[in-house]
């Protein structure tokens, strides 16, 4: 027993060290995993969105997905681990502040970052016809209504020009399949890549969060009027799912089944966007999660498609 302690402890603190890259020199986080089930992501924001129609003392998304990770040290074992979570809550209930509960708890700060920093502003106030709501502010990469089939497939081995691991996650579907926004961004790539095909890259207005989606439509890839630089709102349709890609020529359908590659890259520093240190996530629990905020759209001329519903869901609103 005595050997196994200290040969776990000093592994963890290495890799606590190589994580936690913050301080005044301006360092920032350089890795991290992401593997919080749906099961829990649906956890935090139910007693998220309770505590606000209680009135409750308020109980935040992501500050409670920190605690549990902090607890877990880092490592969720199934959809049902939720007790820490539980726990605290309970606390918070009755009377506790969950400030002094964590002043202590140095991985609860360092989660608090990583994962404030892939769900900021997923959860908050928002307007729909103008009127106030509270609850997610983003949605799934798929239209509602349109069937999808997926899997977890991140780091699963890719071989088109040279040997990699999968830093995405596909959702196969019917060609033409409208593609939704997830949050509110600014288009910062748009055109031909020969991995992705027609493909659109989104950046969120804190930075944080740069969306990729891939292997769209042949033809007609992008909803009317999308261009680089334009700023999307969460629900609207930018694209039609396809299966373009893997080729150096423009509108090849090398894929060979229809889907969209979702990918989702965490920046703390901007030296991370293209260089060395990128942190591409396994967004297969968020799809799951987003899956029950998915955008109404109606057809419109052209076989294009526009979301239905009005929704005000500015990440900082």
């Amino acid at each position: 027993m005595k050997k196994w302690i200290f040969a776990v402890i000093p592994m963890v603190l290495l890799v606590f060290t190589a994580l936690v890259a913050q301080d005044d020199e301006g360092d920032f986080v350089k890795w991290f995993d992401f593997d919080v089930p749906a099961a829990v992501l649906r956890q935090a924001y139910k007693y998220d969105v309770k505590s606000q129609e209680k009135g409750d003392a308020p109980l935040d998304f992501v500050q409670l997905l920190a605690y549990s990770a902090a607890k877990n040290w880092g490592s969720f074992k199934s959809d049902s681990e939720c007790k820490h979570m539980e726990k605290v809550v309970e606390r918070v209930r009755n009377g506790e502040r969950l400030h002094d509960i964590t002043q202590d708890m140095d991985l609860y700060n360092f989660y608090l970052v990583a994962y404030g920093a892939v769900l900021g502003g997923f959860v908050g106030d928002y307007e729909v016809d103008g009127k106030p709501a509270y609850g997610l502010k983003v949605f799934s990469p798929i239209a509602k209504g349109f069937n999808f089939t997926h899997s977890d497939d991140f780091g699963n081995p890719r071989n088109y020009g040279y040997s990699r691991p999968h830093l995405g996650h596909d959702m196969f579907g019917a060609v033409g399949t409208p593609i939704i926004a997830v949050e509110c961004g600014i288009v910062e790539a748009l055109g031909w890549n020969r991995y992705g095909g027609w493909r659109i890259g989104i950046r969120s207005l804190d930075n944080k969060r740069y969306y990729y989606y891939a292997h769209l439509q042949k033809n007609t890839p992008y909803a009317q009027g999308l261009a680089e630089g334009a700023l999307v709102q969460a629900g609207d349709v930018i694209g039609f799912l396809g299966n373009t890609g893997y080729s150096h020529t423009e509108n090849a359908t090398n894929i060979k089944q229809p889907h969209l590659h979702f990918g989702m890259q965490i920046i703390f520093d901007e030296s991370q966007k293209n260089g060395n240190n990128q942190i591409w996530i396994d967004t297969y629990a968020i799809t799951r999660f987003l899956n029950q905020n998915r955008m109404e759209v109606e057809r419109v001329e052209d076989g294009q498609y526009r979301r239905k519903i009005q929704t005000n869901s500015h990440p900082f609103s």
